[in-house]
């Protein structure tokens, strides 16, 4: 616990289930505050979490649910009671936190006031259950530091976050890396201490899920990108490069020019090369490295869908609805 007595915490879910005990229990007696924000849950997660203590808030369904737009509700359902703490702590609802965690990253914030947030390692709960929960746990696992951005779960600083006007509730993807940076922008520095933060329970054993996934991930890029154009330049030049530009060549090849195609090809063979190449830099065994990289290759055609489906939301003015993987 902060040495000022003063953490709290916000957890977000939407039907996690027993995950979401889980994330509960593991966080009795370790804040101040803790406050479950539910989007529209219907397996009994609001009941589950009032039954663990938690102090409980549902979202009204008149407003599309998005991660950020719980966060926010969270930290002002803290600041109505008229106990906000100095720092928050934000999970979700599919995690358990780690114990001892939250003592070494307020000690850190209370170190060096130019800090804006601290964050941790977070790992897969059950990495060999799948390729896709093998992927998550290879992804969350990133070097210490300063950080230009990091996932949902982080401890914040209270100032911090209300200076900035916390999330952006219209981003439904990578809201995290949107926040991170406009704290940046602010001046704060973020950073990742080299301890476990949290363990994440992906739950994806069917490729569907991990399909969906992935236009998330499209999604947020294609909008955090459109809000910050310095922002996520390398991730959508991929995207647009080989989920779209590249194929679209290879239709036109292969009806009027097959050599187009052929080069096609290559290109697409040369840059599974060097993302297997990289997998390895990074630690991946071969083996799995010549896994991942099929998958890393397959993302680029469903982060298309997601980055159209923004496009096409923004230009219709439609609402910036959550894509859902599980």
């Amino acid at each position: 616990m902060s040495t000022s007595g003063e953490i709290g915490a916000v957890v977000i879910g939407r039907n996690e289930g027993q995950r979401l005990v889980n994330c509960l229990r593991s966080m009795q007696g370790e804040v101040d505050l803790l406050i479950y924000v539910d989007s529209g849950s219907t397996d009994g997660s609001l009941e589950a979490a009032e039954a663990l203590g938690a102090e409980t808030l549902l979202l009204s369904a008149e407003l599309p649910f998005t991660a950020a737009r719980a966060r926010n509700a969270g930290v002002g359902r803290s600041v109505a009671r008229g106990e906000a703490p100095e720092l928050v702590q934000f999970v979700d609802g599919d995690c358990t936190l780690e114990p001892g965690y939250l003592t070494h990253a307020a000690k850190a914030l209370e170190a060096d006031d130019r800090l804006g947030l601290v964050t941790g390692w977070r790992a897969e709960i059950h990495p060999d259950a799948s390729i896709y929960n093998e992927m998550c746990h290879f992804e969350w696992h990133r070097p210490a530091g300063e950080i230009l951005a990091c996932g949902g779960d982080m401890m914040v600083r209270a100032r911090a976050f209300e200076a900035v006007g916390g999330f952006n509730p219209e981003v439904i993807a990578a809201e995290d890396d949107e926040f991170c940076t406009r704290l940046r922008k602010a001046g704060h520095i973020l950073k990742r201490l080299p301890i476990p933060m949290t363990h994440h329970d992906a739950h994806m054993t069917r490729f569907s899920q991990w399909w969906s996934r992935a236009t998330r991930t499209g999604h947020g890029f294609e909008q955090v990108n459109d809000l910050h154009p310095e922002y996520f330049v390398r991730e959508r030049r991929r995207m647009w490069l080989f989920g779209g530009v590249l194929p679209l060549l290879g239709l036109i090849g292969a009806v009027l020019f097959w050599p187009l195609l052929a080069l096609i090809g290559l290109l697409y063979a040369v840059s599974y090369a060097r993302t297997v190449r990289g997998l390895e830099a990074d630690g991946l065994a071969r083996a799995r490295a010549w896994r991942h990289a099929v998958y890393l290759f397959l993302s680029k055609f469903p982060n298309i869908i997601g980055a159209v489906t923004y496009r096409k939301r923004k230009r219709l003015g439609s609402r910036m609805e959550i894509i859902e993987y599980k």
